[in-house]
């Protein structure tokens, strides 16, 4: 037995996305002439990131807009879970990037070229600006879902390598160590990493639909096991369909004269009520199954 439920898919910041990836897209090209200009690895190596990033944009940009395609018979979610794989995508391209940088940093540690200073200032200022900007439109929706997380991230790792292109510079004019630019690239690298493992970690336990962060089963279990007339709770599973979306159903034995004294829909609010009031995560789509003591030999074996 089930209630239905209209939920709507969380913000998609479609665009606040659109936007930042304008933003994105001019840096790239402007980062491109100014490595060309100067010779810099750490400017190169952002506007490798650069790229990355308009690219992940515009799979958030495509994610979210199919996230707002309606349920059908045949996706009866509809493109909800689109910005979970938009934000996969994403998150594994930033890994990839931010490893080569590491690597290719720590060679050019070794052999470091000559680097045009001051030019390299002026597009590091470039990309700083444009990056500000670019946090500055995505910040308030930031965590509405994975998709504009990921987006989000992606331009504040923008941001910090710009920050860096701009310390390099101005180390290797004021003393002419030009070995500070592969170490802002690596400083670029190891930015990129942590988060990009973070994201990629929350996004495949939607995928392999784990519980969702902050829900304590055992305590949903216990409580459920407070309500009168239950007496056991099986096949208890709880997952996220999207950001802002998770689902739980359950299997809850009750006393047999619920099914005959009309108690059983009276019952089925109070349990659907407990899921959606009584914790963190509240979950106002579930469904659950009453079942007679007599049911379990019906069950099948591999329930738990």
């Amino acid at each position: 037995m089930s209630h239905d439920h209209d939920h709507g898919a969380a913000s998609t910041g479609r665009g606040r996305i659109a936007i930042a990836l304008a933003i994105t897209a001019s840096v790239f090209v402007a980062e491109i002439v100014g490595a060309v200009i100067t010779g810099s690895l750490a400017l190169l190596v952002d506007a490798a990131h650069m790229l990355t990033d308009a690219g992940g944009l515009v799979i958030a940009l495509t994610a979210a807009t199919l996230a707002r395609r309606p349920a059908t018979e045949r996706r009866t979610w509809g493109w909800q879970r689109a910005e979970v794989l938009g934000a996969t995508a994403q998150a594994a391209v930033l890994l990839a990037v931010g490893v080569f940088v590491v690597i290719e940093a720590v060679r050019r540690l070794w052999e470091p070229p000559e680097i045009a200073a001051p030019e390299l200032i002026v597009f590091g200022v470039i990309g700083l600006v444009a990056n500000v900007a670019s946090i500055a439109v995505l910040a308030s929706d930031r965590a509405s879902s994975f998709n504009l997380r990921a987006a989000f991230l992606e331009v504040l790792n923008d941001a910090l390598g710009s920050v860096a292109v701009i310390v390099a510079a101005v180390v290797i004019w004021l003393t002419g160590f030009q070995a500070a630019d592969a170490i802002a690239a690596v400083l670029i690298g190891v930015l990129i990493v942590p988060r990009a493992i973070i994201l990629l970690r929350d996004t495949a336990n939607v995928l392999l639909e784990a519980t969702p962060q902050g829900l304590d089963l055992a305590a949903v279990r216990t409580h459920l096991l407070d309500v009168p007339h239950v007496q056991s709770v099986h096949d208890l599973h709880a997952t996220q369909i999207a950001t802002g979306l998770p689902v739980l159903t359950a299997h809850v034995v009750v006393d047999d004269e619920c099914f005959y004294d009309g108690h059983a829909p009276r019952m089925l609010d109070q349990l659907q009520a407990c899921v959606a009031q009584h914790f963190e995560v509240q979950i106002e789509h579930s469904t659950f199954q009453l079942e007679r003591a007599a049911h379990v030999e019906h069950e099948h074996p591999t329930h738990d």
